[in-house]
């Protein structure tokens, strides 16, 4: 006899790791491995945060609190919103993941852009809906009227990943304001922000002051960028009550763990730790761009930690080996929906300079 599985497994795209062709996963960390693969900070949390972190360890045998309660309170106060508006979860993915199953079902509808963030493509084969792409402009952006025109009666969810990953691009909350007044009321549009402190165009707030004229949107974020977070899977949404209820009926309990819960927790009490990796961040990116420039490569303006480089004619797959050979590791384009390009993350000045020189010799 055989297990008979689901046939929606079979559209599931799945998720592969930043790892050199013919490398075991544990290539992408190590001494001497820069890891530009994964739009991760290079930096460490705050002190304060580590030390809260190992508080809450040493009381790993208790089940976390499943409200989150000093976690959504903190984010609350932050953004000068309600607890009650304030979903937390495991990653923002799960926050998408349980959205699309609380929202959609077969014969709704949802949109995103193309290429973008790739756990979108989970979404319809997991809550039975159909799935739009909507392809970017040529210079690597939402196209807001083409999402616009694809909306119907049916379509349940409108995501921009805004600034947009791989493609570093951004949207101004201006835009955003606009579109959200154009689309229906039964649409539920999740703007999902991860980057959004990288960029330039705005207060990283603006959108947030959007919430009160927009009941159906919801904002995501994520601790895991600009907090220095991503080994915790901490994210969280911006939206209303209904939203964080219709959210949790669907999600398991406990899906933030303690530990998680006190890092994120504390992480927010140090906006001016904050505010240095992000200076860090775009110091970096100001450095990366202008070699990629140099060395005859396009890469659209970066609104985000990580930079999207168009290698022309050159072969993929052969420029990602002949970089992992030097140690330093970045996401293939092709597995991203942009077959063709490279995106490398910012690392700390040293690892960028060492990708640089081996991008050349690459070359």
């Amino acid at each position: 006899m055989s297990i008979t599985f689901a046939s929606k497994l079979a559209t599931i795209p799945g998720y592969s790791a930043g790892v050199p062709k013919g490398k075991a996963p544990e290539a992408i960390v190590g001494e001497g491995i820069a890891q530009l693969a994964s739009n991760e900070s290079p930096w460490g949390p705050h002190p304060a945060v580590s030390e809260a972190i190992a508080r809450a360890a040493s009381a790993s045998n208790r089940y976390p609190d499943p409200a989150a309660t000093l976690l959504r309170r903190r984010i609350a106060e932050r953004h000068e919103r309600s607890p009650a508006d304030v979903v937390v979860a495991n990653g923002s993915c799960e926050i998408l993941l349980a959205a699309a199953l609380a929202l959609c079902e077969p014969g709704a509808e949802l949109v995103y852009a193309w290429p973008s963030f790739s756990i979108y493509p989970y979404l319809a084969p997991l809550s039975g809906a159909r799935e739009i792409r909507v392809a970017l402009t040529d210079d690597h952006r939402h196209d807001l009227d083409a999402m616009l025109a694809e909306l119907t009666a049916a379509t349940q969810l409108l995501i921009v990943c805004n600034p947009n990953n791989p493609t570093a691009t951004h949207i101004p909350a201006a835009r955003i304001a606009e579109l959200c007044a154009r689309v229906p009321d039964h649409v539920t549009v999740i703007v999902d922000e991860a980057y959004v402190e990288f960029q330039l165009n705005d207060d990283p707030d603006a959108t947030v002051d959007l919430l009160g004229d927009f009941p159906n949107l919801v904002l995501l974020r994520t601790f895991s960028k600009v907090y220095g977070l991503a080994g915790l899977r901490v994210g969280y949404a911006l939206g209303s009550p209904a939203f964080r209820e219709a959210v949790d009926a669907v999600r398991q309990p406990f899906s933030v763990n303690a530990v998680a819960q006190a890092g994120a927790a504390e992480a927010l009490r140090h906006q001016d730790d904050v505010a240095g990796r992000v200076e860090r961040t775009i110091i970096e990116r100001v450095n990366v761009e202008a070699g990629v420039r140099e060395l005859g490569l396009s890469t659209p303006d970066s609104h985000a930690n990580f930079s999207w480089v168009d290698l022309g004619d050159r072969d993929e797959a052969e420029i990602v080996a002949e970089l992992g050979e030097q140690g330093i590791v970045v996401r293939a384009g092709a597995a991203l929906g942009g077959p063709g390009y490279i995106r490398v993350t910012y690392g700390t000045g040293e690892q960028n300079r060492r990708f640089l020189a081996a991008l050349e010799a690459a070359l």
